[in-house]
């Protein structure tokens, strides 16, 4: 039971329980997001929802009115470019605002840590210079 218990509260798995909560909301907001403003800019062009977009491989192709196929075979690739751009969008919000920041932040902390170490071997070569020119005093 302690092993389980160090399990549980290691860090990684708090913070992997973290992610998949926010990914969880935050996959919400993107298909709000596509169903409430990508969907009706497409829908300008064509129907209102993506997922209505479909061709009949194999006719005649009929639906009845409880939407389900009865004859023929229907592909679907209104639901697909759905998906494809709730992808596409997730994918976008993710970089442009996590990924790209943390990368900027990564990057000034590298170059004050580049300065902080170069301030402290000028340091310590100007100590070595000092140290050297007492002995040589002393001398």
């Amino acid at each position: 039971m302690k092993g389980f218990k160090e399990f549980l509260l290691r860090g990684n798995v708090v913070e992997l329980a973290v992610a998949v909560v926010i990914g969880a909301a935050f996959t919400n907001i993107i298909n709000a997001f596509v169903k409430g403003v990508i969907n009706p800019i497409v829908g300008a062009f064509g129907a209102k929802d993506l997922g209505t977009y479909s061709s009949c491989l194999k006719g005649p192709c009929e639906v009845s009115a409880t939407g389900e196929v009865t004859t023929g075979i229907f592909i679907l690739w209104g639901s697909v470019l759905s998906a494809v751009l709730q992808f596409v969008i997730t994918a976008a919000v993710v970089y442009f605002f996590l990924i790209l920041p943390m990368n900027r932040l990564a990057a000034r902390r590298k170059s004050l840590a580049e300065i902080q170490a170069e301030a402290e071997a000028k340091e310590v070569v100007l100590l070595t210079e000092i140290r050297d020119a007492l002995v040589t005093q002393q001398r």
